[in-house]
């Protein structure tokens, strides 16, 4: 596994579990707005030993409940089945990140019972797919099916979408309800850093996110983080 960075505590990425996170090198998009873009490449001088990682994981399992693996794109990595067995040894759960473009070995992966949660980012409505992941001709079919398979309920887990002024709209994110239907759905605001790729890109404020809550409020499952609605903040 080419593991290019280790958080080891999070309280928030892992739904009603306290885990650490694991940054894979290498992705196939190229989003703009990415916030961990150093990953993008699939090559790193600084990768960290897996062996230590997972050292760090058993003397630690009786804190942790589970494990995210995220990236990059953690379906590039072609041991990532070996690399996740490992950890359901240790007796951890495992939550995966992932745009959804490797329809297949993401299926294989909550089939054969290896991953518990799935968090799968939807980056704009399909026409919309080339410019937001900064590649031309991304396989959106890929991307559906996946949407699709995750929509069958095999696993838990959630959709998501990073909203960028310059490239959504209240009517993409409608467009992008209609492909996940009542399942969990969460859009989260994007914020400059000095990792992302593009420095002209820009959030929208709370009072514009407020406006598309108060739109969107007949979609319960529909949440903008950080926004508060009826049951909370989220």
């Amino acid at each position: 596994m080419r593991i290019a960075g280790f958080e080891k505590l999070s309280l928030q990425d892992f739904p009603d579990h306290v885990s650490c996170i694991i940054f894979t090198q290498g992705c196939n998009m190229r989003c703009p707005f990415c916030q961990n873009s150093s990953l993008i490449p699939m090559e790193s001088d600084s990768l960290m030993n897996e062996e230590e990682v997972l050292d760090y994981i058993k003397l630690r399992k009786k804190v942790l409940d589970g494990v995210v693996i995220s990236g990059g794109e953690p379906t590039l990595q072609k041991d990532l089945k070996e690399f996740i067995k490992k950890i359901k040894d240790i007796g951890l759960d495992v939550k995966l990140d992932t745009n959804g473009l490797n329809h297949t070995l993401l299926k294989e992966l909550v089939e054969e019972k290896l991953v518990d949660y799935v968090a799968m980012d939807i980056k704009n409505s399909f026409s919309k797919y080339d410019m937001t992941g900064g590649l031309k001709s991304l396989n959106v079919d890929n991307v559906n099916k996946s949407i699709e398979f995750l929509k069958t309920k095999k696993v838990d887990f959630e959709f998501r979408t990073t909203v960028i002024k310059q490239f959504h709209s209240l009517e993409d994110i409608k467009e992008i309800i209609t492909y996940v239907d009542d399942n969990k759905y969460y859009l989260q605001n994007f914020r400059d850093s000095e990792y992302v790729i593009d420095h002209n890109l820009s959030g929208f404020s709370d009072e514009e996110l407020k406006i598309w809550n108060e739109e969107l409020k007949d979609f319960p499952n529909v949440y903008i983080r950080g926004i508060e609605k009826e049951k909370g903040y989220v």
